[in-house]
């Protein structure tokens, strides 16, 4: 695919997904995880919800931020429901380095995330694209604490 048809495929989802976030409020009896970005002042309010067997069965998000944030929490969401902890941090972390440059065996199971990748042009938005990633991370960290 032509440089240009990738840059307007990936201007067209962040749009899309900045403009109709999936998954975007609260979840009711769950208590959120609140991350902000002081650099730019994004904050996310991330609900997540998993069974016993650690899987995610639910998850929303609460945001005040730019485009790359609020698309990057949309497609997370999308990316995450269904999948064990073991994946889902797996799945983070291959988020992280993609933002950052680092080449990946493979980026198929990121989803629509997977065209944030161009943020790795702009290091400034690397923590917006990141942010609700390390919400999520944060969140199974705590609840696996309580847990024990």
């Amino acid at each position: 695919m032509a440089l240009s048809k990738l840059n307007s495929l990936y201007r067209t989802l962040v749009a899309e997904h900045s403009r109709h976030p999936h998954h975007q409020g609260s979840l009711s009896g769950v208590e959120p995880i609140q991350l902000n970005n002081p650099t730019c002042g994004d904050v996310i309010q991330l609900f997540l919800v998993k069974d016993e067997g650690g899987r995610i069965t639910d998850i929303s998000f609460i945001n005040s931020g730019c485009s790359i944030s609020t698309a990057s929490a949309s497609m997370m969401t999308d990316v995450v429901i269904g999948k064990k902890e073991e994946e889902v941090l797996a799945l983070a972390q291959d988020f992280s380095d993609l933002v950052k440059g680092l080449e990946l065996s493979s980026t198929g199971q990121l989803g629509d995330a997977a065209f944030l990748s161009g943020v790795a042009q702009f290091p400034q938005r690397i923590k917006c694209a990141t942010l609700a990633w390390n919400a999520l991370k944060k969140a199974l960290e705590l609840k696996e604490m309580k847990g024990k």
